[in-house]
């Protein structure tokens, strides 16, 4: 008997297999009511990865100019710091980041509306920590963003 269908090949994954197979996932973020396309729906995770990079970017330059006294070592560094501070206080307030505003994202709370300032926290801890935004659920979500109950989305 061939199982490759069940299983699903190492490029599509199981998922696509089961779809194959006629299992309907729906939409990212069809559980959580968001819409499929449009303002609103799901961020992809090209954009996510842009936003990150404009921001690591954005943070890098920051403490190289005033924290690190020129060592381009130390700049490192203090960018996880900046990082971190600039992820806490920018998605606490206004929702988002600079790179996520550049590239028309935004951070909201599962039921909709602002997280709250603890859930950002909680969010940016993870953040930093890496290993928790690299786990992803059929939604598309990092482990930071369903443990904080947040949802990265379309403006």
């Amino acid at each position: 008997m061939d199982n490759r269908r069940a299983i699903g090949s190492w490029i599509s994954g199981p998922r696509a297999a089961a779809e194959d197979m006629g299992v309907d996932f729906g939409h990212r973020g069809q559980q959580l009511g968001l819409p499929e396309e449009g303002p609103g729906s799901i961020a992809r995770p090209g954009r996510r990865f842009a936003a990150l990079f404009i921001d690591w970017a954005l943070c890098l330059l920051i403490a190289y100019g005033l924290l690190s006294g020129g060592k381009a070592q130390a700049a490192s560094n203090w960018a996880l710091v900046v990082f971190a501070v600039l992820s806490v206080l920018t998605v606490g307030t206004v929702g988002f980041t600079p790179g996520k505003r550049l590239l028309g994202l935004r951070v909201i709370a599962e039921g909709g509306g602002r997280i709250s300032l603890p859930r950002v926290v909680l969010r940016t801890v993870l953040l930093v920590v890496v290993i928790p935004a690299v786990v992803w659920d059929r939604d598309g979500r990092g482990l930071h963003d369903r443990l904080a109950r947040a949802v990265q989305v379309r403006l």
